[in-house]
């Protein structure tokens, strides 16, 4: 018997509580407008008002006046991340953009996704590494590892940390199996559903992925080129009393920033006032340049958590992370991460970190790449300009550059066209809360040598260009003052 086609209205209703169910919509979340949902879905408004009237009718979102549709906390479905529809049909969204960087073939060019070039890293220090670890005891290569992890690889994150003038007792440290276990351990140990969390907005995308799946509500602070907006920060720290913080202080991601002093000692007081733990993500630490404001240093880990990881600078497919915090902190999350995987992370793997951290390569190691990339900022973004893709501002160190389109090109659907041409973008939208990012794209200059990359691109916004009817010279930008330096005093003037 042939299985009815579901109508148009029905197809939308499903699309919903497709997100919904994938977590890229949770609870208070506001649904798309209608005409942007219309637009997006190539049906007409109408379409869409039936079809959010019948999803308020079942309680799966509710209307606001005057605001939109929101989805409510009944009817959520158990959390499947994999079985929400084929790759085609998923919406462009953090999880959208993790497995087109995670999947596509190495040939593939990938200016969209976080990590260095392979050929960029320290290979031949690690290859040195795993012979030396040929030869370890079979107890190091065969035997789970402690709960904590490593104690020569935390003396050496202790003494790294002591440079900056952090000073960290053993028992303030463990290691995780990578730096995404480090926040998750933290969210399963300080929240509940339904608490809320405060991230930059943009923010790194996973962040938004993970707190949804601990069906947290989540609340974006506006970004600047000296960090969050420090009066929107205070005003919704007091309004919506966050349990947590989560953000990059030092070369933020995606848009390159650095926190300034006294943004810091502001967010840190908002911070105390109203007993707000601040998690701050260290993963690109060792790409600036020279030492930038952190949050942990002033506050001495008091109401502060350090998390990071060497997948940036050493190997991807070496996994570990660590987490710096109060001692009793750090039994909870022991005990967290015995209860979810029984050990700390690999032997093999923190033996292996540990010996290409201890010898002088790897200093030689990150002077090189930081080299590079001050070469590759600049080249980068000389070549966008012509296709009229500006640079938010000019980062003082990392490899990412938060650049804005020109008018008429929407970045999600700029990603689309580029990825059926096999070159793999960031849009926007997956680094925001608030989806006012559509106009942005974030670049990895790393990733960035391929030739394709830029022809892919001219080709897909001349298409975007055609269809939505607006016809720009190639140069002619959105952007009103050019890139902006990382030195700039107009704070509060979010991106």
């Amino acid at each position: 018997m042939d299985q009815r086609v579901p109508t148009r209205t029905e197809a939308l209703m499903q699309e919903v509580r497709g997100r919904i169910a994938a977590r890229t919509l949770a609870p208070g979340d506001r649904l798309p407008s209608i005409r942007r949902f219309a637009a997006a879905m190539d049906v007409s408004p109408s379409t869409v008002v039936e079809a959010y009237d019948r999803l308020a009718a079942e309680g799966v979102i509710r209307a606001r006046p005057g605001s939109g549709f929101y989805v409510t906390a009944l009817h959520q479905p158990p959390l499947v991340l994999a079985e929400v529809g084929a790759p085609r049909a998923r919406d462009v969204d953090p999880f959208w953009v993790s497995r087109q960087s995670l999947d596509a073939e190495t040939s593939v060019p990938k200016p969209g996704c976080g990590w260095l070039p392979a050929d960029w890293m320290p290979h031949v220090a690690l290859r040195k590494g795993l012979r030396k670890l040929s030869h370890a005891s079979d107890a190091l290569l065969c035997d789970y590892g402690s709960t904590r992890g490593a104690p020569a690889l935390r003396r050496l994150l202790i003494a790294r940390f002591a440079d900056e003038g952090l000073d960290v007792a053993p028992g303030q440290v463990m290691l995780t199996g990578s730096g995404t276990q480090a926040i998750d351990l933290v969210c399963r140990m300080l929240l509940r559903p339904g608490d809320t969390v405060l991230v930059d907005d943009p923010c790194y995308f996973n962040f938004l992925a993970l707190l949804r799946a601990h069906q947290v509500k989540v609340i974006g602070v506006p970004y600047t080129p000296t960090g969050p907006d420090v009066g929107a920060f205070e005003s919704i720290v007091a309004s919506e009393r966050p349990r947590l913080y989560v953000t990059n202080a030092g070369l933020h991601n995606p848009t390159g920033a650095s926190l300034t002093a006294q943004t810091a000692h502001r967010v840190l007081s908002a911070a105390a006032a109203h007993e707000l733990t601040i998690v701050e993500d260290e993963i690109f630490a060792d790409f600036d340049p020279s030492p930038s404001a952190r949050l942990a240093v002033p506050d001495g880990l008091s109401r502060v958590i350090r998390i990071g990881s060497f997948s940036k600078t050493l190997s991807a497919s070496v996994r570990c992370g660590y987490i710096a915090a109060r001692a009793d902190w750090i039994e909870g999350l022991t005990d967290l991460q015995i209860a979810t995987g029984f050990a700390g992370p690999s032997p093999v793997a923190t033996e292996l970190i540990a010996g290409v951290l201890a010898g002088g390569s790897y200093r030689k190691h990150m002077e090189e790449v930081r080299r590079r990339l001050v070469r590759a900022r600049k080249d980068v973004a000389q070549r966008l300009a012509p296709l009229g893709i500006v640079p938010w501002l000019m980062p003082r160190g990392g490899y990412y550059l938060w650049c804005r389109l020109p008018d008429g090109v929407d970045s999600a659907a700029l990603a689309r066209r580029s990825m059926a041409e096999g070159v793999v973008l960031a849009p926007g939208n997956v680094f925001s809360v608030s989806q006012s990012a559509g106009a942005f794209m974030r670049f990895n200059v790393a990733q960035m040598a391929d030739k394709r990359v830029l022809a892919v691109l001219r080709t897909a916004m001349d298409a975007e260009r055609a269809a939505s009817g607006r016809q720009l010279s190639p140069g002619q930008s959105t952007s009103k003052s050019g890139v902006r330096s990382e030195g700039s005093s107009r704070t509060g003037d979010g991106w």
